[in-house]
């Protein structure tokens, strides 16, 4: 983290920006807070870049698929504006640091064993992106976090959206697309890509994480020459452990359809990769859930994933994190706005499918200094029943001041209707025009055996529709919570609504 410099904004969206986090091709990333106490990342885009509508138009349609991925082993896109003057874009801050600055800081490779569980959540990771119709693109070391639960990836999408301004290979800002040493042959061909290109850079990506090196060698010997490499040549995998070795020589592939689906990778990592490629890939999780379980995995549930010296760095970079969401010389029980929840995914995570243990000792003090923290957020956020809409979010709890007064577009407006999951469940919500802090949307919620009616006040009119947290008005509380701010989006004749935490859900319109 870096202090914010002169010219820096104090608040983008909703977010009160606390540091600058790094910067790069797309933007300027701000480590941020919402009203309500989360931790986010802020990614503002570049102004020469938000001028240009091809850019605008592709960055657009890359942030709604983002919006799709799981949040477990990624970074989740939580909030949006792609229609600003200058472009922006929230996700989850992973309070941990990178694995290009693990290694390449100190040079110091990480063990097999770390190895092999990182390769299963790099996969996990992938499924999810690969499972919205996104291609990273883009998977190196800066773009893979570790925290104490595992691996998160990060940045997915972005390079799609920064081929709308290449030249020649390089960005108009003066990046290229993809990073040369962990390009798959495909890309450096300038050839169509598809999933599998991903897994030819995770490939990569293991090796330099075992290694502290690149399978076709490094930059400094030329871009061209490592392009040339990763074409032309076979890797150098003589440094590699033997027991990494099928896994990243098949990551490694020249040929898309030799490398394996994440789901077989999956199995490769964890240890059971018995029968055929496509037999993995029918049951992409039975590595880990079935009885069977793997040496690998029920190593992991013995001791850390990571080095002890590394867990205690995390350690304290999540007491960092807590003293620089507080404005200098207040303390957290001043601040005007106390964080309301848990600290970042790396420390008080949403459970993975299957977790690793810290150590008594080390983990006892990371949750002491965080108790605080935690204990507000389950007092104010208790839910004794089954969710609905999804828990109080970001935005605090009423309009944005600062809202513009202009209307609710016409198309917006009426009764629109989407299923609320399987049998005869359904969602259904009216929009009427109305002014920032006016309630515009009522919504009911019903199924079988409960029925719950909401409704929202206009923070914005939008385009997007900007919306406030919608609240209970009838139904019982063991059914119905109340939910997060949300955003509307007109997206081929149908609303599209995005809410903190959730798979965005289109509507079609019923009057």
């Amino acid at each position: 983290m870096a202090p914010l410099r002169a010219g820096d904004p104090q608040r983008i969206g909703d977010y009160r920006l606390i540091a600058r986090l790094g910067e790069g091709g797309m933007g300027t990333v701000f480590l941020a807070r919402s009203d309500r106490g989360r931790t986010v990342a802020v990614k503002l885009v570049r102004g020469e870049l938000a001028d240009q509508e091809e850019f605008r138009a592709r960055f657009r349609r890359e942030v709604r698929a983002a919006q799709q991925v799981g949040g477990e082993w990624t970074a989740p896109v939580l909030d949006a504006d792609t229609e600003a003057e200058t472009p922006w874009v929230a996700t989850g801050y992973i309070a941990g640091p990178s694995l290009q600055q693990v290694v390449g800081r100190g040079g110091t490779p990480l063990p097999e064993r770390t190895v092999r569980i990182l390769a299963s959540g790099l996969a996990r990771a992938l499924q999810a992106i690969h499972a919205a119709g996104i291609v990273h693109r883009d998977l190196k070391p800066s773009n893979v976090l570790l925290t104490i639960d595992g691996p998160r990836v990060i940045d997915f999408g972005i390079a799609r959206a920064l081929e709308a301004v290449t030249d020649n290979g390089m960005t108009r800002t003066g990046a290229t697309v993809g990073s040369p040493g962990f390009m798959a042959p495909e890309q450096v061909r300038g050839k169509a890509i598809g999933p599998a290109c991903d897994i030819f850079s995770l490939g990569s990506v293991l090796m330099y994480a075992a290694t502290g090196r690149q399978p076709f060698g490094t930059t400094e010997t030329g871009v061209h020459a490592v392009m040339y490499r990763i074409a032309q040549e076979e890797p150098d995998l003589s440094t590699l452990p033997a027991g990494l070795h099928d896994l990243v020589a098949a990551c490694l592939a020249k040929d898309p359809d030799q490398r394996p689906t994440p789901a077989r990778l999956l199995a490769m990592a964890e240890g059971s990769a018995t029968g055929t490629a496509d037999a993995a890939d029918t049951t992409v999780d039975t590595a880990a859930d079935t009885t069977g379980e793997s040496a690998a995995e029920s190593a992991a549930d013995d001791e850390p994933w990571l080095p002890g010296a590394l867990i205690a760095r995390l350690g304290r970079h999540a007491i960092e994190l807590l003293e620089a969401e507080n404005p200098e010389g207040e303390s957290p029980a001043t601040a005007p706005h106390p964080p309301l929840t848990p600290p970042p995914a790396s420390v008080a995570p949403r459970p993975p499918r299957r977790r690793r243990r810290v150590g008594g000792a080390l983990m006892a003090a990371v949750l002491l200094v965080l108790a605080g923290a935690a204990t507000t957020y389950l007092l104010l956020n208790k839910d004794d029943g089954v969710r609905v809409e999804g828990k109080q979010g970001k935005d605090g709890q009423g309009p944005d001041r600062h809202a513009g007064n202009g209307g609710i577009p016409a198309d917006y407006l009426g009764t629109w209707e989407a299923p609320a999951g399987t049998g005869a469940a359904v969602y259904r919500f009216t929009l009427k025009q109305g002014s920032p802090g006016d309630t515009v949307l009522t919504m009911t919620a019903t199924g079988p055996a409960y029925r719950c009616e909401f409704r929202a006040s206009l923070v914005k009119a939008g385009p997007p529709v900007r919306l406030g947290p919608s609240m209970v008005v009838a139904g019982k509380p063991t059914n119905c919570s109340p939910g997060s701010p949300s955003t509307l989006e007109m997206v081929d004749g149908k609303l599209r609504r995005a809410m903190e935490g959730q798979a965005p859900k289109t509507y079609s319109k019923k009057g």
